[in-house]
């Protein structure tokens, strides 16, 4: 043991500190009861304790304002880093970044923690699903390029038909010397073969000539493709939920006005992009600098809750170890990117502190005994809702989730217009037929179509008697006149 060690013994070193969950927290400040160590708990305070039980010491919290530094315009310090420059504290113990000024002025131990800063941001909004979803595994160009096809594809068929001999067959094969050839590829009929095999139904015409079987061949390989690209691409759209995030990085956040960000108003977070020479982060250091209201917050806890009320329209930074705690315990958010730097957190004492070699032995004997990774599992995922979202993320079904009316009402919505058309086209029919029948009918054509519907039902028979055109007589005056009686 050495001498300085020795001198610790038994002796009771006063801590400054300030609040920030998970590093210090009041207990309950409600309670007038607790009062000196027993207002305090968090990381920090086990790690201070288990250092002072190992070096023999007693310790005195005290809470003090800010983190503090030293302003680069007028070479004051503030907040704990003045305390220490002014031996009023032993020691200052909370989420403390070792920076090179505050390195200049007083003492840090070994890193107990090192971090870098990220970007808070709420969950990528889900992006709402849209009628029409079943037409989203193909872009619009490749939809066009397909209908183009499907009609290319028709009228060729239809060209080549009817110029290819062997497309041309008798009506009636029985009868000989026939003087009229049909030809099965009209362009209604070439228009509904190609139909039929983009749908993989088939038809029950099929092709005789070499030339036909040629594109018929073709189309159906290029159907096969298609229709089997489109089914794999299907599944993933309409069931993997797709988000909708703005940014993805610092970059992006540099490159846009929307979207405010902001950091602590006092840290070294702040004087991280304030001194930085990188162009993106001096883009930021202006773009915060310069907005109103302001985007620097007092508390990190404000931070967190302004990035929840801004839907969207908020970011934070803020560094890693406390966005992961807060991450733990809300699941509506997100770190985006990578962190933008690397820095450490060290415990603070006096410069010249004859203590700094000890403490800092004794939180490399915390680090290699397991102590600090302990300390840090209790406070950030056992303490107070940690690890909530990874547990709500197991309970989350990993396969594809069901898919609902929003995924597919596009497809009942085109069968309904279909339908509707087909009806369309069927009363149309309906009162082509029954005028061409019979011209000079004075039965109204919804008459037409209830004796039909009389029929229907009355009928189990799916055959019925024929009606053949009645042709228009035109009476003249000759077809009129009665005969005379013949005489005898």
């Amino acid at each position: 043991m050495t001498e300085i060690e020795r001198s610790l013994r038994n002796k009771t070193l006063v801590v400054i500190t300030t609040v920030n969950e998970p590093y210090v927290m009041l207990v309950n400040e409600s309670d007038p009861s607790l009062t000196g160590n027993a207002r305090f708990e968090g990381f920090c305070i086990d790690l201070v304790n288990a250092i002072a039980e190992l070096r023999h010491f007693r310790v005195r919290f005290v809470e003090c304002g800010g983190y503090g530094g030293i302003d680069p315009v007028t070479g004051e310090a503030s907040g704990m880093v003045k305390e220490l420059m002014e031996q009023k504290a032993d020691m200052a113990v909370t989420d403390l970044t070792i920076t090179y000024e505050r390195e200049q002025v007083v003492d840090f131990t070994m890193p107990w923690m090192n971090l870098g800063i990220g970007i808070l941001y709420t969950l990528p909004q889900k992006e709402p699903p849209q009628l029409f979803s079943f037409l989203a595994p193909l872009s619009l160009e490749v939809w066009l390029y397909m209908a183009a096809a499907y009609l290319g594809v028709s009228v060729l068929l239809f060209v080549v038909a009817r110029f290819s001999p062997y497309e041309w067959d008798v009506p009636q094969p029985c009868r000989d010397q026939q003087d009229v050839l049909e030809n099965q590829f009209s362009l209604a009929n070439s228009l509904w073969f190609t139909i039929g095999s983009l749908m993989q139904q088939g038809s029950e015409i099929a092709p005789k000539a070499l030339s036909t079987r040629m594109i018929a061949g073709l189309w159906w390989f290029f159907t096969l493709i298609m229709i089997s690209s489109y089914t794999a691409n299907l599944a993933a759209f309409l069931t993997v939920e797709r988000m909708v995030s703005p940014i993805e990085s610092a970059e992006d956040l540099s490159k846009q006005t929307e979207i405010k960000y902001g950091a602590l108003v006092s840290g070294s977070t702040k004087n991280f992009f304030r001194d930085s020479k990188i162009a993106a982060y001096q883009r930021m250091w202006a773009f915060m600098k310069s907005a109103r209201p302001s985007v620097f917050i007092n508390k990190s806890s404000e931070g967190v809750e302004r990035v929840k009320r801004s839907n969207g329209l908020y970011a934070y930074l803020m560094e890693s170890p406390q966005l992961e705690y807060v991450l733990e315990r809300n699941c509506e958010l997100q770190q985006v990117g990578g962190l933008l730097d690397t820095k450490s957190y060290g415990i603070a004492l006096p410069p010249g502190s004859p203590y700094t070699s000890s403490i800092s032995n004794a939180i490399l004997i915390l680090q290699e005994n397991g102590t600090l990774h302990a300390l840090k599992t209790k406070w950030w995922k056992e303490r107070k809702g940690g690890g909530m979202c990874k547990r709500r993320a197991k309970k989350s079904p990993s396969s594809a989730s069901e898919l609902g009316l929003d995924q597919v009402g596009g497809v009942f919505v085109v069968l309904l217009a279909g339908m509707a058309a087909a009806c369309a086209v069927a009363i149309a029919e309906f009162a082509w037929r029954a005028r061409r029948l019979d011209p000079t009918t004075q039965v109204s054509l919804l008459g037409e179509m209830a004796r039909e519907l009389q029929f229907m039902l009355r009928s189990r028979s799916s055959t019925k008697p024929a009606r053949h055109r009645r042709p228009h007589i035109i009476l003249t005056s000759t077809d009129l006149t009665v005969p005379s009686p013949s005489t005898s």
